[in-house]
């Protein structure tokens, strides 16, 4: 390891990643230019996803390219490593890192910040792995997006009545912020697509979400909650409470209340776990899986080791005894602290907790659709979604990104959203390869 400067590596390019490490840019400016601090963030991806649009981004309401930040062009001082860390060795100062392509190496460092996030929580339920899809990224919004409109037009084509009940029935599984946002945005697309169908009546279409619980939504309060669910039914959507998957083998699903239907889309959303790499080191772990953290975001008992977001269990200093929720608004937050933080170990100072109240949510459920509990204000309809517009766009990193979300929300006041499946982009070479086969 080269000890003429300290070596900061941060794992993991999300929310704590990428702005962790444009805080760092500016509290250690003096030293990064002098070379005594070097900064590296490693990631499989090249670029941070804004997950909270997602959902607009699947149902064509914001382009693809505009929900994410690419980590180089906003960490211009931060070395930025594509692949994937395969364990880390903090006693001995080095990880091993795996290159998308290439052999592993070993990457030395004096501060680590452990920001790798989280992955989808799933079940052991038959034919899961097989059949559903998550809704985590940006290629798996796209690809919904992608297969729902998809089977519109196999709908559309076919004479077999079964052929089109199964297409034209979806299922979301897990009825917190992803799934419920996902299932609404994504059935009020589909409403707007299907007028391009004259076989295809809304009453053809089966939306159905399926909930482990006996409420949906339980960021936003239970009022909030039961109101969202009493609009869901009014739009036509089954909503299966206090329901389990039992199967969806072959896109056939099964469901605890006994109820079985064939389904060519199922969409898992019910829970998140922190990403694998924390099994691959030697840090503390909580009784959760996560990085055992203390309230400054350190790891507990360990030297020159940080942890936050997803990854970590961070003590809620507002609610003593409970861990601050999985969620942007907490990963933003902690970065900040983080950043100083990390700045303060270097520089020999003292560090400061990470203390955060809760300020509320909201929740966009389609076009001019919404809800929010924020500071204890219950906002429903209109004024709920543009506060979500309005609070997603003030969190969106960078000014670039900022204006093409504006562009794409002034062109569609104007525009009817496209409804195209543009699905043989998964797949570019099956076409060239039938020609050279012939």
């Amino acid at each position: 390891m080269n000890r003429t400067s300290k070596h900061i590596v941060i794992v993991g390019g999300g929310y704590v990643g990428m702005y962790t490490g444009l805080r760092l840019q500016r509290t250690l400016r003096r030293e990064l230019r002098n070379g005594s601090v070097r900064i590296t963030l490693i990631d499989p991806q090249s670029y941070m996803t804004y997950q909270p649009f997602l959902p607009e981004a699947a149902a064509g309401s914001i382009s693809p390219r505009h929900v994410v930040a690419p980590l180089r062009r906003v960490l211009p001082k931060v070395r930025i490593l594509n692949g994937k860390v395969a364990k880390v060795n903090h006693e001995q100062r080095e990880l091993t890192f795996e290159p998308i392509v290439g052999e592993p190496r070993e990457i030395g460092y004096d501060i680590v910040v452990m920001a790798a996030g989280s992955v989808s929580r799933t079940l052991p339920i038959p034919g899961l792995a097989d059949a559903a899809i998550g809704f985590k990224s940006v290629g798996e919004a796209i690809a919904l997006r992608n297969r729902v409109l998809a089977l519109l037009d196999r709908a559309e084509s076919a004479d077999d009545e079964d052929v089109r009940r199964r297409a034209l029935t979806f299922v979301v599984v897990g009825g917190g912020f992803a799934g419920i946002e996902a299932l609404a945005e994504l059935q009020d697309m589909t409403d707007d697509a299907i007028s391009y169908y004259p076989s295809i009546k809304k009453s053809d279409l089966r939306w159905v979400l399926i909930e482990a619980t006996d409420r949906i939504l339980p960021e936003v309060g239970p009022e909030m909650g039961t109101w969202t669910a009493e609009q869901l039914r009014e739009r036509g959507i089954e909503l299966k409470m206090s329901t389990r998957l039992n199967s969806v083998v072959g896109g056939h699903v099964e469901t605890s209340d006994g109820d079985a239907f064939e389904a060519a889309t199922v969409v898992w959303t019910a829970g998140v776990k922190a990403a694998p790499i924390v099994n691959s080191g030697d840090f503390p772990l909580d009784e959760r899986g996560r990085i055992k953290t203390t309230t400054q975001l350190t790891v507990s008992g360990v030297e020159g080791a940080f942890a936050a977001g997803d990854v970590a269990g961070v003590p809620d200093l507002t609610h003593p005894g409970e861990y601050c929720a999985p969620n942007a608004q907490h990963a933003v937050r902690q970065a900040k602290v983080l950043g100083d933080n990390v700045t303060a170990y270097l520089r020999g100072r003292p560090l400061r907790d990470y203390k955060h109240k809760y300020v509320g949510s909201v929740a966009g459920l389609g076009l001019h659709k919404g809800v929010a509990n924020v500071y204890g204000v219950k906002l429903r309809g209109w004024p709920a979604w543009f506060m979500h517009r309005t609070y997603h766009l003030s969190r969106v990193p960078t000014t670039n990104r900022k204006v093409r979300v504006m562009a794409d929300w002034t062109l569609s006041l104007f525009f009817r959203r496209e409804t195209v499946s543009l699905g043989e982009i998964e797949h570019p070479r099956d076409q060239f390869r039938a020609a050279a086969a012939g």
